[in-house]
């Protein structure tokens, strides 16, 4: 049911307020200099992403993460990968410093509304001790609080069988993080705490995830140009997905007290282990990244995912190659031929090869191309949108092309 009833009631396309947005953001490019020299102490940042994307079927829709309520089919789209971010940084003192960054993309509720995405106050007491506190990006997995910076990202977008089951990107809370620099080398920790902000699309409802408590902690070394890290995260949620107004519409089927129990997800506790290795050096990149998702819920199926990606750059111009993957737990079948219905719907089991161009054209500015060739079982839904389980067979190319950038 999860993947089925993620979906909205009707397309939507790019906003030409996002458009405008774009091209504004050249001028604030020029701007920004001049704001920065006027004064030391504060500065003014941002970064955009303008994607277009399809597939080679309408038998599902392709999105890049569960927050998205619609997603991209056969014809060429801008919805799912389009992006604009700002970012301004005041130091009050050399120990003291506010960030406030807002994005505008495309949101659960089917808009392009801006959000603020972080707005915290950092505190340094030392050199290798970082205190920070207010809204922040989450750090569940490897590179997960810059997922919408897609200039930092060698691909198109990170790969979504890795990270389509973490549809958090902020928390309302705090962090610890301290180096330790062992000779040349450095021993990073961070800790945080606090409780989730938003929503995820289910057809026309919405869950809302708002206030569930989230903990977690990674330790990372750096041994010259290797990075490892290991991290752990988990969060309680503190309302139900809305199974039972969603069946009801959709279907005209009452879920009984003893289905709604079963498939609750209130007071229910998801746990997120994840390993991560990059190596980057002269012209090769490489990156490695597994994950495990341990499901308190009946209703969500637990799941092992990871990727491997290999770049190698030639003067401007770095070629890459990929491969993820990403299968789910079945938990059974449940007490009823609809809680069947509904686990059925959460299951993931496919293999994603992917290739691509990326060509840094001039400072701050890169085009890229991709394609994806996506091989799974015909039961695997999880998360597309607007699935026809009659006709969708696991399989579908993708292509995409952006142009990132960062001022």
């Amino acid at each position: 049911m999860i993947a089925k009833l993620f979906r909205p009631l009707a397309p939507v396309g790019l906003p030409g307020k996002l458009l405008l947005g774009i091209v504004a953001s050249a001028v604030l490019s020029l701007a920004s200099p001049a704001i920065a020299q006027s004064t030391s102490a504060f500065s003014l940042n941002g970064f955009g992403t303008f994607g277009l994307a399809r597939t080679t079927t309408d038998d599902v829709e392709f999105v890049r993460d569960i927050s998205q309520a619609r997603g991209v089919g056969s014809e060429w789209s801008a919805l799912i990968d389009s992006v604009l971010g700002l970012q301004a940084a005041w130091r009050v003192t050399p120990h003291l410093e506010a960030v406030v960054q807002a994005t505008s993309r495309y949101r659960y509720d089917r808009t392009f509304t801006p959000d603020i995405s972080w707005g915290f106050v950092k505190y340094n007491p030392t050199p290798n001790l970082s205190l920070r506190a207010g809204r922040l990006g989450t750090e569940f997995f490897m590179m997960a609080d810059s997922r919408w910076v897609g200039y930092s990202f060698l691909t198109v977008r990170p790969s979504g069988d890795f990270f389509w089951y973490l549809p958090f990107y902020s928390i309302h809370g705090a962090d610890a993080a301290i180096s330790v620099p062992l000779g040349e080398n450095i021993l990073r920790a961070k800790a945080f705490y606090g409780h989730s902000d938003g929503r995820i699309p289910l057809a026309d409802q919405q869950w809302d995830i708002a206030g569930s408590p989230m903990v977690g902690a990674f330790l990372e070394y750096q041994y010259g140009p290797w990075l490892a890290r290991a991290s752990y995260a988990n969060i309680e949620f503190k309302n139900d997905l809305p199974i039972a107004p969603v069946l009801k519409s959709a279907l005209g089927i009452d879920l009984s007290a003893q289905d709604a129990a079963f498939l609750a997800t209130r007071d229910t506790r998801t746990h997120y282990y994840s390993l991560g290795l990059v190596y980057d050096q002269g012209p090769w990149q490489a990156q490695l990244m597994l994950n495990h998702i341990e499901q308190g819920s009946n209703a969500l199926q637990c799941s092992d995912g990871g990727y491997a990606l290999l770049g190698y750059r030639i003067g401007e111009v770095t070629p890459y190659l990929g491969y993820s993957w990403v299968l789910s737990k079945a938990r059974g079948t449940g007490p009823s031929a609809i809680t069947a219905y509904v686990m059925q719907d959460s299951r993931s089991d496919q293999q994603t090869t992917f290739a691509g161009l990326r060509w840094d054209v001039v400072r701050n500015v890169a085009l890229k191309a991709q394609w994806d060739a996506i091989n799974g079982d015909s039961s695997s839904l999880f998360p597309y949108r607007q699935d026809n389980r009659a006709r969708w067979d696991g399989r579908m190319n993708v292509f995409s092309l952006t142009l990132d950038f960062v001022f």
